[in-house]
């Protein structure tokens, strides 16, 4: 499932639409991405609306359209994605045809904007007025915001202090936007072995844990999201080899950093990877 930089670099592929005004807006109107929405009120909307702005957020997005067939007293039209297992959005030339997958498209004037998702696994919502809906505003504070505190961080981990670490970074009303590749980066840069039960970090390593967040969450943004082109492995988008993400899903891999082989298993109910010579793990007492 996309994670916090592929849903950043996803946005910025819609991007290009910003200030332009949606002309016809296409859906297959029974598919399950739209479970949660109104067809017929999004494409009255937002035809002949503008789209004003964007945003990303945890494994969200929002679109922000006014003018068109919007309510006056409403002013603002907010659009959610969520792309699930297999969603993407992507920019086409304006008289693309869509095909089977590709579920909601925007046509502007210069380009078509898709949103395609092959298994429908992902969502589309849709409000009106002039604050941001409760779906956005309800999500958890950003990790590169100043609410993600490490007092925070050892609050929360106190409540599951039974669970796995693995299991608690996966939380997503504390870590909004971490997923499965990040908090394999987070506890392999931490050094913290993905069973330790959360409640048995020391103060030292409730910071170097949050420490790490913040930092994957940076490193992230600044290489993966890009612009829009392709997502790593591709070339064109460079991921330095000292990171865990090259080397997790090798067979026979070994750590960047001791050279140790990689160990995977399931922990928390998701494949994770680990260092044993880096991520040792602690005996309970």
């Amino acid at each position: 499932m996309p994670e916090l930089a592929e849903v950043e670099f996803f946005r910025r592929r819609w991007s290009v639409g910003h200030d332009d005004r949606v002309l016809n807006v296409l859906t297959h109107d029974r598919a399950k991405i739209f479970r949660a929405c109104m067809v017929a009120r999004l494409k009255k909307s937002l035809t002949g609306a503008t789209l004003r702005g964007s945003a990303a957020a945890a494994k969200q997005m929002l679109f922000r359209f006014s003018g068109g067939g919007l309510p006056r007293a409403a002013s603002t039209g907010w659009l959610g994605v969520h792309l699930g297992m297999s969603g993407e959005l992507r920019a086409e030339p304006p008289g693309y045809a869509p095909q089977k997958h590709d579920h909601l498209v925007l046509r502007q004037k210069a380009r078509s904007l898709v949103f395609t998702d092959p298994r429908m696994f992902g969502a589309v919502l849709f409000s009106t007025g002039r604050a941001a809906p409760e779906w956005w505003t309800g999500i958890a504070p950003a990790i590169l915001s100043d609410a993600f505190t490490v007092e925070a961080v050892a609050a929360f981990l106190r409540r599951r202090g039974r669970a796995p670490i693995k299991a608690v970074l996966l939380m997503q009303e504390r870590f909004p936007g971490i997923g499965n590749w990040m908090a394999d980066e987070v506890l392999w840069r931490a050094g913290i072995h993905p069973k330790r039960l959360a409640g048995s970090l020391s103060p030292a390593e409730v910071r170097t844990l949050h420490r790490e967040c913040r930092r994957v969450c940076q490193l992230a943004l600044r290489t993966i999201a890009g612009e829009g082109g392709a997502l790593p492995p591709d070339l064109n988008v460079h991921i330095p080899k000292w990171w865990l993400f090259w080397h997790r899903w090798e067979d026979g891999g070994r750590c960047p950093r001791t050279g140790v082989k990689l160990l995977r298993e399931t922990v928390g109910g998701r494949t994770t990877c680990w260092s044993p010579g880096r991520q040792r793990l602690k005996v309970e007492g």
